[in-house]
């Protein structure tokens, strides 16, 4: 329930590790750098243990486990810590800091959790080898790694709801850069007795009994090793343990490091960056102890991101382009250099514009300038490697510029994707709340909505990219296409393509119909509101400041749409080719035509700029 606090509180501030200005970039450049990294090693144990059989076992299931919880773990808390600095806020709601709490002891209880039953995994192979495939089947897996989650969602809701029974005064300054549950219970002004004994014992239950746990499997596991004779097969025993011991000692000593700081300063920032090194830095440092210190994790690290080991040694794919036929060469190069250097300088010329009319430095025009670098960016990733193919009558694209390209042209098109979205999120906002508009869309949001974009598109990119990367080619490796298509490229694969069809399908459902629908529900609010205004010329007013927009969107999503139509029909034919063009050069070079003919700031600053210029 809702405490009953005389003051109403409904939010708290966070203060960070620092409340110098000057630090602030450095923090969120550490912190960012720490947190995609943490990402993205512990996705990459993930799909090493998905796509190598060899891991198809016990050990690398928990780890597999491991690394999910590392991800959430720190999901729970770096996110809201970058947005803070970044918005130059501090504030986080009630509801958002009892929630932070809730999510952050679960995933830390079921870290701890999964920690003693990998110490169980290795106590039961070194010490009963014989009998390990019956005692550690998938049935016992199963339940190890649930009974974990449900031990810790207990443990989590426990805490939530005797946070939740505690009243706020006026001091609401939380000297830490998340909701941490000891220093909301600090804050309470309230009795906070029974808050502290169900914390310590609940700690004491759930902190140390893992421990003890852990403990006992390692005596036991050193008590085996002591009585194998060779000196070999110690080495062998033990390194099967060694990254797993090396993770719980990171683990249990940073967390012993920050409560016994916090025990000797609690409202100090000492105990918030002694709190990093088991909320940050542990999980970021797992992928590198486990990949470093395990051959078999390495071997299938090798498989999913280094070229593939193909017989024939591909390395390079040919790009078979729109046509085969000679006397079509010089029609196609010219009409692909036309519309390319139109979208450079049409792209290029709304860029300008915004920068140089201040009248144009509102949030509708930044971002926009930023949808026409992504427009030049995404169309320079395939034409003009295409127009030298043609002019040196060659087809050819070596394997590491063909993975280069597909990585840029997602990045950008991904980027395109949610800057359309945001730019419905802005008209939405001018349109049904033109009183706040100033407030809401402020230069820091529209910073922190560009920059998610981009953190959106590279992870995803990468990610796709890597799983091109454990493909193998034999002889077939004309591409029937002007760029190298990702699609493509996974149908002439000749080794098992599920799990990258898996994770494509997936990521497109995922960042292709949640922008989609982004916009379809701004647009529906949008139109909600034009239909209550009352005069025709207000209604034709509001319509018309969304009217470009409406209309790029429509051109995009629709010739999008049609080309994987065609592919679906065609798969390996050039009318799936011939059809990406709409989307990859002709949406991009009609997009300047859009806002400059439809939009009277457009005109008059351009105007003004070929003034200048002339």
């Amino acid at each position: 329930m809702e405490p009953g606090n005389d003051t109403q509180i409904s939010e708290f501030l966070l203060l960070g590790l620092s409340e110098e200005p000057q630090l602030q970039p450095l923090l969120f450049g550490l912190f960012l750098y720490m947190y995609l990294i943490t990402v993205c090693g512990n996705l990459l144990i993930i799909l090493a243990t998905i796509s190598d059989s060899h891991l198809h076992t016990p050990m690398y299931f928990f780890l597999s486990n491991l690394s999910f919880v590392d991800i959430c773990f720190t999901s729970t808390t770096v996110p809201k810590m970058l947005a803070n600095i970044q918005t130059q806020s501090k504030v986080i709601t009630y509801a958002g800091c009892i929630t932070q709490i809730c999510v952050f002891t679960l995933f830390a209880g079921v870290d701890d959790c999964l920690l003693t039953v990998m110490a169980y995994d290795r106590y039961v192979a070194i010490c009963h080898p014989l009998h390990y495939t019956v005692i550690m089947n998938p049935w016992l897996c199963g339940k190890l790694v649930l009974a974990s989650w449900i031990m810790s969602l207990l443990y989590s809701l426990s805490q939530s709801l005797m946070a939740l029974r505690l009243s706020f005064c006026t001091h609401v300054e939380i000297p830490h850069f998340f909701c941490e549950i000891n220093q909301v219970i600090h804050l309470a002004c309230s009795d906070t007795l029974l808050n502290d004994i169900v914390i310590y014992f609940v700690a004491v239950l759930l902190g140390g009994g893992p421990l003890i746990g852990i403990l006992y499997s390692y005596c036991k596991i050193l008590s085996s090793i002591r009585a194998i004779s060779s000196v070999h097969g110690r080495h062998k025993a033990f390194s099967t343990c060694a990254s797993h011991l090396s993770v719980v000692s990171l683990f249990y000593c940073t967390g012993m490091a920050v409560y016994l700081s916090s025990a000797a300063t609690h409202s100090s920032h000492s105990s918030a960056a002694a709190s990093v090194m088991y909320t940050v830095v542990t999980p970021m440092l797992n992928p590198f102890i486990y990949s470093l210190r395990n051959k078999d994790i390495k071997r299938a690290l090798k498989g999913v991101t280094m070229k593939p080991g193909n017989d024939t040694h591909i390395s390079e794919f040919l790009l078979l382009g729109l046509s085969e036929k000679p006397e079509l060469q010089p029609l196609i190069f010219g009409l692909f250099l036309s519309m390319y250097l139109i979208t450079v300088c049409g792209n290029l010329l709304i860029i300008l514009a915004t920068i140089s009319d201040s009248h144009l430095h509102t949030p509708m025009y930044f971002f926009l300038s930023n949808l026409s670098f992504a427009d030049i960016c995404v169309t320079s990733t395939n034409i003009p490697k295409m127009l030298v193919n043609i002019q040196t009558q060659s087809k050819v694209i070596t394997y590491a510029g063909c993975i280069t390209q597909v990585f840029f042209y997602i990045v950008f098109l991904v980027l395109d994707d949610f800057l359309l979205t945001v730019m419905a999120y802005d008209r939405y906002v001018a349109i049904c709340h033109p009183l706040h508009y100033t407030v809401i869309m402020n230069p820091w949001l529209c910073g922190m909505l560009v920059l998610a974009s981009w953190i959106i598109g590279v992870p995803y990119s990468l990610l796709q990219t890597l799983m091109a990367l454990r493909l193998s080619f034999c002889t077939h490796v004309e591409i029937p296409h002007f760029f190298c298509e990702l699609y493509q490229m996974i149908h002439l694969a000749c080794s098992d393509t599920f799990l990258n069809a898996m994770v494509t399908y997936f990521a497109t459902v995922l960042l292709g119909i949640g922008p989609l629908t982004g916009i379809l529900y701004s647009y529906s609010k949008i139109i909600s509101s034009i239909c209550a205004i009352s005069s025709a010329q207000g209604k034709y007013k509001a319509f018309s400041t969304c009217a470009s927009h409406l209309s790029v969107v429509s051109l995009f999503y629709c010739t999008s749409l049609g080309v994987y139509l065609s592919a679906g029909a065609a798969r390996s034919s050039p009318s799936s080719a011939a059809a990406s063009v709409m989307y990859t050069v002709v949406t991009p070079m009609l997009n300047p035509f859009i806002y400059s003919l439809r939009n009277k700031d457009i005109k008059r600053a351009l105007k003004r700029l070929s003034g200048r210029m002339v």
